[in-house]
């Protein structure tokens, strides 16, 4: 991929709720774009309200045939698939996503990525042990501890998992009302945090978090975008979004040919972010 081109993710979800397609291209702005394929009933909910998040059914709504179902809807037209929900992820666990992530690059002969398995890699990225998990009130608390589950079965210590005690609709919260509620009820004994749920649409709390509180902070569209460039090799640069893109190298994945053409030539995207930065 030049670095003028135009990255296109195909989205796979099983949730109404717009994520993915408003975060991606607000963190890439004119560098990524999204398609959208909604599985099972999806489509047919209302798009701003998520609801009550029932682990029942997931596996099901988000099985491998569904998926291959979906998929053509996005092809030949994407660059890379990303199967964006979170609680998908911990309902199936994590070796059966990894195994419906394998099947489906296999079965279309593409990248795909998966924000749980995203979040695994990029929290063994930078060496983390023990993690603070932030889920939206829509998860529950049956959600919330297989979230636990998830990242304990790949050996983290999660030191805390909560549901946020705000609104329960994904169009009542914005960034900054997650920021103070995660600075407000951070472990202290935390690494990092992820906020999970890729329609809690967090992504821009991220920058303010971190400097506030000196922890590496991953959101669920955050770390699916970087999974995705990294899996791809786009050399996108991404700023203004967390330290997860501030240590990423776009050219690494280049050919030793053209590693010296792509630092020089790779697309910075600066994104002000919309909090002042603090101190932690």
């Amino acid at each position: 991929m030049d670095s003028g081109e135009l990255l296109t993710v195909g989205v796979l979800t099983p949730h109404a709720a717009p994520g993915p397609e408003v975060e991606m291209p607000d963190m890439a702005p004119g560098r990524v774009r999204v398609e959208v394929a909604r599985i099972g009933n999806a489509a047919s909910r209302p798009s701003g309200n998520a609801g009550s998040t029932s682990a029942d059914g997931l596996p099901t709504r988000s099985g491998a045939a569904v998926l291959d179902e979906a998929a053509p809807a996005l092809l030949p037209a994407v660059d890379v698939l990303a199967f964006a929900s979170t609680s998908s992820g911990y309902a199936l666990g994590h070796d059966e996503e990894l195994a419906l992530v394998k099947r489906l690059r296999e079965r279309w002969e593409m990248p795909v990525c998966a924000a749980c398995l995203s979040a695994v890699s990029a929290l063994r990225s930078r060496h983390v042990k023990r993690i603070s998990l932030v889920h939206p009130p829509w998860f529950g608390p049956s959600l919330n501890e297989l979230g636990a589950e998830y990242f304990r079965s790949q050996g983290f210590e999660v030191v805390d998992a909560r549901l946020a005690d705000l609104p329960d609709h994904p169009s009542q919260i914005e960034p900054a009302m997650v920021a103070e509620w995660v600075a407000q009820h951070l472990c202290h004994r935390a690494e990092a945090v992820f906020i999970g749920g890729n329609g809690f649409r967090a992504a821009r709390a991220v920058h303010h978090l971190e400097s506030r509180t000196g922890r590496l902070v991953l959101e669920a569209n955050q770390v699916l975008l970087w999974s995705v460039l990294e899996s791809t090799g786009a050399p996108i640069a991404v700023r203004g979004f967390g330290m997860l893109f501030d240590d990423r190298r776009p050219d690494r994945n280049k050919d030793k040919g053209e590693t010296g053409h792509a630092r020089r030539h790779s697309v910075h995207v600066d994104v002000a972010g919309r909090f002042r930065r603090q101190r932690p």
